[in-house]
C-alpha cells in the first residue's frame, strides 16, 4: 500500500505552520501526519532552495594570503615548531630522569 501524496502547496503550508508554531508534533496532529514526514519535507525544502540558488552564489573563493601574510604565517609556523621541539626535549629529559630515580617505574 502506497502512502498518500500531498501537493507542494500543502507541504509548504505545513512547513510554514511549523516555523511559526515551533512545534512539529502539534502541527502533525492537527493535519494527521507523522512528525517524521514533516521533518523530511523540511529537509527536502532546504535542498530545493539550493537547487534554485544562482550558480555564482554557490562559488567559494579560495583564500590566498598576500606575500606579507605568507611571511607572517611562515614565521609563526617556525616559532611553533621550535616550541614543539623544546617541549618534546623537555618530556624526554623528564622521562629519563624518572627512569633513573625510580628504576622499577615503567613508562609507556
Amino acid at each position: 500500500m502506497k502512502g498518500q501524496r500531498y501537493t507542494k502547496e500543502f507541504k509548504e503550508m505545513v512547513i510554514q505552520e511549523v516555523n511559526e508554531a515551533n512545534d512539529v508534533a502539534q502541527v502533525a496532529r492537527r493535519h494527521d501526519l507523522s512528525p517524521k514526514t514533516i521533518y523530511r519535507w523540511k529537509a527536502d525544502m532546504k535542498h530545493k532552495a539550493w537547487e534554485v540558488t544562482e550558480p555564482s552564489a554557490k562559488k567559494t573563493a579560495a583564500y590566498t594570503p598576500t606575500s606579507q601574510e605568507f611571511k607572517q604565517l611562515e614565521n609563526e609556523n617556525g616559532q611553533l615548531k621550535k616550541l614543539l621541539g623544546e617541549k618534546d626535549l623537555e618530556i624526554a629529559i623528564l622521562r629519563d630522569l624518572l627512569k633513573k630515580s625510580q628504576p622499577g617505574y615503567r613508562i609507556k
